[in-house]
């Protein structure tokens, strides 16, 4: 017989997530970004969202949702008004699992978490970025139905590196 079924619960961020947060902030970003972008500003960029980061960011009630898994924090995401102009009213801004939590599914719940809150904001169409080189993301959003649309050239660390925009009506 098999066991019960896995709990996975989507819920806005706490304050007291902050420590599971930094961490799996860390090591999301470095299991997607290591080899992409220069350690020095990935190293930066990793710094920056400490813990008091993601406190203040659950006092500002920003948008982020937490996906726990079987009671602990397995992932979070960010969305809110499109950044560019565009079709796409609605965006997902951060998108991340740690990296035991990634490849079963749990993405999918975390990403039509946010399609339901722009929903029920009645945003229009979804946007969201990915680095080119970052295979994994691309290749998610594409299962998810999503297609490129554009894409842009950023500098992070000195390194020039492609963006693509992609789109969900």
């Amino acid at each position: 017989m098999l066991g019960s079924p896995a709990k996975v619960a989507i819920r806005s961020v706490r304050a007291n997530d902050a420590a599971a947060l930094a961490e799996l902030f860390g090591d999301a970003w470095r299991l997607a970004y290591t080899g992409l972008i220069p350690t020095p500003h990935l190293d930066r960029v990793i710094g920056r969202r400490s813990k008091a980061w993601w406190i203040s960011a659950a006092r500002a009630k920003e948008r982020h949702i937490v996906l726990e898994f079987e009671g602990k924090v397995a992932g979070y995401a960010s969305f809110g008004p499109a950044r560019t102009r565009g079709r796409a009213q609605g965006e997902i801004y951060e998108l991340y699992l740690g990296p035991i939590y990634q490849g079963v599914g749990l993405g999918e719940h975390l990403f039509e978490a946010c399609r339901h809150q722009l929903d029920r904001a009645r945003c229009k169409g979804l946007l969201v970025w990915a680095l080119a080189e970052n295979t994994q993301a691309t290749n998610f959003y594409w299962r998810r139905g999503g297609r490129p649309v554009s894409s842009v050239t950023e500098t992070l660390g000195g390194k020039k590196l492609e963006k693509i925009a992609f789109t969900w009506p």
